[in-house]
């Protein structure tokens, strides 16, 4: 009997900004739109507050990649926490490059709460994005 290989369906750890990208998964879902359950998100404060380590934890305990989401530039409920998450996401990609993984693996986006169907379609696109990339190179078993 030939065994059916079965298709690889990556984990992804999501942080998410609570005034903005958090209300607009909500929204997504009190919408039901369509969207693949790969992502578990985390809800901050502010994306600001994403602090690098848990970035570099997710990945470690075996994430094939990392959501990053805020509001839009300019829209940040702290002033301008999202333009210091944005430097901090553009130096973690370099990191994570010299320890071998893939920058792709890293996704920032910005989404107001307005803007569930962003949301569900760039779930939908980093899925498709890990899939084709494959396991995370740390992940285990």
């Amino acid at each position: 009997m030939a065994t059916e290989e079965k298709e690889f369906e990556p984990f992804i750890v999501g942080i998410t900004c609570n005034w903005c990208t958090y209300a607009a998964a909500d929204l997504a879902g009190t919408s039901r739109l369509k969207y693949p359950p790969n992502i578990r998100l985390i809800r901050v404060m502010c994306s600001s507050r994403i602090s690098p380590s848990f970035v570099l934890q997710a990945f470690a305990r075996g994430a094939d990649g990392v959501f990053i989401g805020g509001c839009h530039p300019g829209e940040c409920h702290y002033i301008d926490g999202n333009y210091k998450a944005l430097r901090r996401i553009e130096l973690l990609k370099r990191l994570l490059e010299q320890f071998g993984i893939d920058s792709e693996r890293l996704r920032l986006e910005w989404c107001s709460a307005a803007e569930g169907a962003k949301f569900a379609e760039v779930v939908t696109d980093f899925t498709a994005k890990l899939k084709e990339l494959g396991p995370s190179p740390l992940r285990s078993g």
